[in-house]
């Protein structure tokens, strides 16, 4: 992990964290691509406020979010 706010490392031979994260010129919101957050994990854990939630990648592709 680097200096992503615990998000992998990007793959990419530079290291760039650009790879990473990608910023909608049109309203100005944050993409993330599931497959460079995931990486080769099934599972990250999203810390918002004082409550730690998991996300899950399931066999068929699908986002599921618990606390």
């Amino acid at each position: 992990m680097s200096e992503n706010r615990g998000l992998p490392d990007p793959p990419d031979p530079d290291g760039s964290p650009a790879a990473l994260v990608e910023e909608s010129q049109a309203d100005e919101r944050l993409v993330l691509s599931s497959d460079r957050l995931f990486g080769d994990r099934r599972e990250i854990e999203i810390h918002h406020q004082s409550t730690v939630y998991r996300l899950r990648l399931t066999k068929a592709g699908k986002l599921i979010l618990t606390k």
